[in-house]
């Protein structure tokens, strides 16, 4: 049985959103169970489970105005640290938030740690490509600020992450950068591809360009902080701008838009899916002792129920064990 914690109070939409995606997870899979910490009126009222799992009361909470580091030392009792305090102690596995981010950073690096020979944990999503793939990239905005070696690590992470989770064999990774060829990008571009090179634990197929991203071009790309939370929020901000001027343009172009629209609804409804990542499960803080995962802040009770699913592989993949393994060597 997988125990994984739950933050029942992050998001927009909590409790609701994440007591009902908790709901279809228990109906889905049998073998975990889950604790969830918050108000516990306001998740009883939406809690359908009574079997395998576990209200662990309390009023306090981080806010996503709260800064981080001192909202994790002042709020001990808040349900964020409570969850990431149950993985440290080995009452669960892992732990899911919605909250705040980089409180969840925070509590992941000071509460539940990193694993011994990784430097810097780093962010890692799972995006999707044109052709209903999907491509994992990290970091994400974790760090600032990189150095070449932990792009380096960031690669091995990557890759055992994709194998393991994802289920690809062999995963080909790429280093974002501002051109494929090898004498492209600044030093710290030049010196992260000289290491990837040689490398034996990858499967390094170069420098790989931001347009190529959603084309396929790697199933993991490795980036530093900074530039990778600001292509995520670009591809992010490019997919809801043209849903949403496809929408404009249908609804303002009269009778012949909405009938063209009519007759191509399904295609319309598979461009829609295949921009939403929300499948793909949460945001991994890829590097520490145990699998901490971000839900996004709006997300639905699908994407909740996609996150704990996503924990549950991780988890029965045995994810942090093997890479606990492959660093102590």
């Amino acid at each position: 049985m997988k125990t994984i914690a739950v933050d029942a109070m992050g998001g927009d939409k909590a409790p609701q959103a994440i007591i009902e995606g908790v709901n279809q997870a228990l109906e889905e899979f049998d073998d975990i169970q889950i604790k969830l910490y918050g108000d516990e009126t306001k998740i009883k009222e939406y809690l359908e489970a009574d079997e395998r799992v576990e209200i662990i009361h309390t009023d306090e909470k981080i806010n996503s105005d709260d800064e981080p580091v001192k909202a994790i030392r002042k709020k001990k009792q808040a349900s964020m640290v409570l969850g990431a305090q149950a993985v440290k102690d080995g009452q669960a596995e892992a732990v899911i938030s919605a909250g705040n981010t980089g409180a969840l950073l925070a509590a992941g690096l000071f509460v539940v740690g990193r694993i011994k020979g990784i430097d810097r944990p780093a962010l890692m999503s799972t995006l999707p490509t044109i052709d209903g793939g999907n491509f994992d990239m990290l970091d994400l905005g974790a760090n600032a600020e990189n150095t070449a070696h932990h792009l380096h690590q960031y690669a091995i992470l990557g890759s055992y992450y994709a194998e393991a989770v994802r289920g690809v064999k062999n995963p080909r990774v790429g280093l974002l950068n501002n051109g494929t060829e090898e004498t492209k990008g600044d030093p710290l571009r030049k010196e992260v591809f000289e290491l990837l090179s040689k490398e034996s634990a990858i499967n390094f197929v170069g420098n790989v360009e931001a347009r190529e991203l959603l084309n396929g071009v790697a199933d993991v790309v490795v980036a530093d902080g900074f530039t990778g939370n600001a292509v995520l929020k670009t591809i992010e901000g490019t997919g809801l701008s043209i849903l949403s001027a496809l929408k404009t343009a249908i609804k303002t172009g009269g009778v012949k838009a909405k009938l063209g629209a009519y007759f191509m609804k399904d295609s319309l409804y598979s461009l829609r899916s295949i921009m939403d990542y929300s499948s793909a499960g949460g945001a991994v803080l890829i590097g520490l002792q145990a699998p901490v995962v971000k839900c996004h802040g709006s997300s639905d009770a699908k994407s909740v129920y996609y996150t704990i699913r996503q924990v549950r592989t991780m988890l029965e993949h045995q994810v942090v064990e093997e890479i606990v393994e492959e660093f102590s060597e």
